[in-house]
């Protein structure tokens, strides 16, 4: 699995919302702002220069020291998510954070993508194995075509071979079927976009401390050390803190 933040971004609107907070907003803090966040912000992927803008560091510093218990402003601050290689079962567990998200998750569409035989995402290698697979690794051929009587009607359908079992033959390129085949191990990639008010309560349901999935406490320990390579503020110490 690989998680990527690619950008972060809002720092323009959440730094200008403490000041509004404050009725300290006016036209020549807006340039400071401006100013600010143009010196020391990287354009393409919000990547903060410490180095670049002591009155950024200031600005940051005093809104994420607010943001801990005036966790609005921090809902300004947003940042992409790229996730590679999750199992299914670990994406429907971060699905149950859809709100937290904005309902901004994209993921491989069970309906829309077809999975081979025997696909799993690296958590499920080697720790388990399809019945197709065992029963080749013994020695025993499956048929590719079964007829199949129904024994209430009398009536015979034709079954071919698919993924992780066995369809009937006028529904082998109906994706909408084959899916009823899937298992949860299989790869999931998948694009969101959250906020880092929203995503302190999703850490701190998922972080590596939480009974939550392996690779789900992998992915929130891998967002976290990505969003703060780009954003320094962001630490452990305000995601568990910070009251939402």
């Amino acid at each position: 699995m690989n998680v990527y933040v690619p950008k972060v971004f809002g720092y323009e609107q959440a730094i200008r919302s403490m000041y509004m907070s404050k009725r300290s907003y006016n036209e020549e803090i807006e340039k400071k702002i401006q100013m600010a966040c143009q010196t020391g912000i990287d354009l393409y992927t919000g990547k903060v220069d410490k180095e670049a803008s002591p009155d950024l560091n200031d600005m940051l510093d005093k809104l994420f020291n607010m943001g801990k218990k005036h966790i609005t402003v921090l809902r300004f601050l947003n940042f992409d998510i790229i996730t590679m290689g999750m199992h299914r079962a670990g994406q429907d567990d971060i699905d149950a954070h859809a709100r937290r998200f904005d309902n901004r998750i994209i993921r491989n569409s069970t309906r829309l993508a077809k999975f081979v035989q025997d696909e799993f995402s690296e958590f499920y290698q080697d720790k388990v194995m399809t019945t197709d697979k065992m029963v080749g690794l013994l020695g025993i051929n499956l048929p590719d075509v079964v007829n199949v009587e129904d024994q209430s009607t009398g009536e015979s359908h034709i079954y071919r071979k698919a993924p992780n079992g066995y369809v009937r033959e006028e529904y082998i390129e109906d994706k909408d079927v084959l899916r009823g085949l899937y298992m949860l191990g299989i790869p999931s990639d998948f694009m969101s976009q959250i906020n880092v008010t929203e995503f302190a309560h999703v850490y701190k349901l998922r972080n590596r401390n939480t009974k939550a999935n392996p690779e789900v406490k992998r992915w929130a320990e891998f967002v976290l050390v990505k969003l703060q390579d780009k954003c320094p503020w962001c630490t452990e110490e305000l995601m568990m803190t910070l009251e939402n």
